[in-house]
């Protein structure tokens, strides 16, 4: 199956917060090609299918920080309970259960994808890091080794007799 949307797309609109990652109403609205209020609409008709963990709004701190980020320059949101709602990959998977069309579905898939991919690198940068602790380490040792073995030779030739002549006071 093609890809509908190139990941580098979907991966602008990957934003951290609350430590999880998200997509912003806003920009699924847009992938999905509806609009937001339909989306959200959708949402708040099947809240129960979306916990805390799979979708949540933003804070007003959290909007303005966002805003600031990605230079939003109409507001066109303000006031309390307007603020955007974000979704988590496990929200996202859900919002195919309660928007179904065609272009929803494919679009939902690669977002997916998309969520799997930085998965796996943020596993494979771990491992890469592991390994670069592991190397640090035994190079250490052998270096740590070698200093071992020169104070050693260092200390050996200060117990041998001097060259020279000693004087007496």
């Amino acid at each position: 199956m093609e890809d509908v949307l190139p990941a580098k797309i979907i991966e602008k609109r990957i934003y951290v917060f609350r430590g999880q990652k998200v997509i912003i109403d806003r920009d699924l609205a847009e992938l999905y090609g509806v609009k937001i209020r339909t989306l959200n609409q959708a949402v708040r008709r099947n809240i129960e299918r979306f916990p805390n963990d799979f979708c949540f709004q933003l804070t007003r701190e959290e909007w303005e920080s966002l805003r600031s980020q990605i230079v939003i320059l109409k507001s066109g949101r303000g006031g309390k309970g307007f603020y955007p709602l974000v979704f988590t990959e496990s929200g996202i998977a859900m919002l195919s259960s309660v928007l179904k069309s065609k272009q929803a579905i494919a679009v939902n898939i690669q977002i997916i994808r998309t969520f799997i991919y930085l998965r796996n690198m943020a596993i494979e940068h771990s491992d890469l890091r592991l390994r670069i602790d592991f190397l640090e380490k035994h190079y250490d040792e052998q270096f740590k080794i070698v200093f071992d073995a020169l104070r050693q030779t260092i200390d050996e030739d200060s117990g041998k007799n001097e060259i020279g002549f000693k004087t007496q006071k």
